[in-house]
């Protein structure tokens, strides 16, 4: 267990609303002391021993619609992903077996895919030379289980992380990508410890109260303030997990929005070793509270959800940076520690 820096504290309003101490950047408790490199890349190695059961995300439910295949790469397999009349997720390989046409821009028809260069048809059957892969639809984000790519033991449904009930909450998921491996964005995840020194816009007073147990709970806990503006704030207490190998979770266990939780997904765009990897970063952000009015933000949850990506994205813009920037240092073998 191990305390950094003041937790925070400043005059609490209804709501769950506090007055958060003034102070420079500069001037609060640095963490590079308990930002220990032992303590992250122990949770890191535990998270990427853990099993996927070849499981990928690749993308928000709600961007695969009825009537349209959607084209992802995924570990370096081109993969197209559809949904057939029942509204069921399908997925599969994205080039045509025929002449390897791009099945994203096949037609929908009778739940399969109908090919626009010469009208093969390709679906949940097969065809020679073409067989469909796993697909898992959870309400939020879209998987696909690529066997081949994962090397695992294939499991019949992904691991979806417990969320708020799906009556009680909303939800927004941002995407972006950049030039590193998934274990980078997991590592950048697994280190609460630069909150505040290098997302100063959102977070004030980060204070890590609990370190991973790797014989007990293998968990973050973390005492932080969100910012809303000036020096208003949320002061919440949250724990940070991962519960396989691409994916971390944060999640409010105590203070304002509790059970409300961000979920971050690596998913390797390109094959492994490559020498310019790439890595998509999936982060479904799912707010929930207990107070009356949040009935009515629920109702206003088409205007909510380009603001909470838009908070997302601003997050990520830096923490890729952070992400790209470690797998530079390792692939120049650099990296401390």
């Amino acid at each position: 267990m191990t305390s950094v820096g003041r937790p925070v504290r400043g005059r609490r309003g209804r709501r769950g609303v506090a007055l958060l101490p003034s102070g420079e950047w500069a001037g609060q408790p640095s963490t590079w002391r308990a930002a220990r490199p032992s303590v992250i890349a122990g949770a890191l190695g535990r998270a990427v021993a853990r099993p996927s059961g070849n499981w990928f995300v690749c993308g928000a439910s709600g961007e695969v619609g009825r009537g349209r295949p959607v084209g992802r790469t995924v570990a370096g397999v081109e993969v197209v992903v559809w949904r057939d009349g029942s509204g069921r997720l399908l997925a599969g390989p994205g080039a045509c077996p025929h002449l390897g046409a791009p099945l994203c821009e096949a037609a929908v028809a009778g739940g399969s895919l109908v090919c626009r260069w010469h009208g093969m048809r390709v679906g949940e059957g097969g065809v020679p030379g073409w067989r469909p892969f796993p697909a898992y639809d959870d309400g939020v984000l879209a998987w696909v289980r690529l066997d081949e790519a994962g090397g695992e033991e294939p499991s019949p449904v992904p691991c979806v992380p417990e969320r708020p009930a799906a009556g009680v909450r909303v939800e927004a998921v941002a995407v972006c990508a950049g030039r590193c491996e998934a274990e980078d964005v997991v590592a950048n995840r697994l280190d609460p410890w630069h909150g505040a020194w290098f997302h100063p816009y959102a977070f004030s007073g980060l204070t890590v109260v609990g370190e991973p147990d790797p014989e007990g709970e293998d968990r973050f806990v973390v005492e932080v303030a969100y910012r809303l503006a000036g020096r208003a704030g949320v002061p919440v207490r949250a724990e940070f997990t991962a519960p396989g190998p691409r994916t971390v979770v944060m999640r409010i266990v105590e203070g304002e929005g509790v059970t409300s939780s961000v979920e971050t997904h690596a998913t390797p765009l390109t094959p492994p070793g490559h020498p310019r990897p790439r890595t998509a970063v999936t982060e479904a952000v799912l707010a929930a509270s207990s107070r009356p009015g949040f009935a009515a933000a629920r109702r206003m949850a088409p205007l909510l959800r380009p603001l909470m990506r838009r908070a997302a994205l601003r997050l990520w813009r830096d923490d890729l940076a952070y992400a790209e920037r470690r797998w530079q240092l390792r692939n120049e073998g650099r990296f401390p520690g």
